[in-house]
């Protein structure tokens, strides 16, 4: 004979078990327990080893690790089609940490100072009579891969918007910016 009976989860286990299972099947960077857009600055000193960069282009992501351990996330915006962020193994080339664009920016009257044309590109819009260039800001500027590098930037969506550069939010640039040298690896995927 055999019996008829179920058995049955209680609805905690249940639900302990769904979670476990999202946290396991979810991007790396929503998996860790603090989300995206975080730096450990006691683990960043106290780690030791050789700091390293990776950004996912997929995952709109660049993580910093050091030593091999994950030391902090942030929210990224490569390049849009058209100009978009090269995959490949780089290290850092330079760092300016009060860069300016000299392709993107805007042409500003020189009496005024006021913008007469905004969103321009050198390489293509013409300079109009009594105005000068201004390149947009690129504070915290790490450079890895010939003109691009990741920088802070205002406007950080989720999806690629940039010209090619690796956009972050000011405070997440300015902790790649201050924990990474000249040499650090870089590595872009998909």
């Amino acid at each position: 004979m055999h019996s008829n009976r179920t058995i049955r989860i209680p609805w905690l286990h249940a639900y302990l078990l769904l979670v476990m299972t999202a946290l396991l099947c979810t991007p790396s960077a929503w998996a860790h327990p603090r989300g995206v857009n975080w730096f450990d600055d006691a683990a960043a000193v106290n780690t030791s080893g050789a700091a390293s960069i990776r950004i996912s282009l997929s995952e709109q992501r660049a993580y910093f690790y050091k030593g091999g351990r994950l030391i902090g996330v942030s929210k990224v915006s490569s390049g849009k089609r058209g100009y978009s962020t090269r995959p490949g193994h780089f290290r850092i080339l330079s760092k300016h940490p009060n860069h300016r664009s000299t392709i993107y920016g805007s042409y500003v009257d020189r009496r005024t100072g006021r913008v007469v044309k905004a969103d321009v590109n050198t390489r293509k819009d013409r300079r109009p009579p009594g105005t000068y260039y201004r390149g947009a800001k690129m504070n915290n500027y790490l450079r890895f891969n010939g003109g691009i590098g990741m920088h802070a930037s205002g406007h950080v969506p989720n999806y690629p918007a940039s010209h090619g550069c690796v956009r972050m939010p000011p405070h997440m640039a300015q902790k790649f910016f201050q924990y990474s040298r000249v040499g650090t690896p870089v590595r872009v995927t998909h």
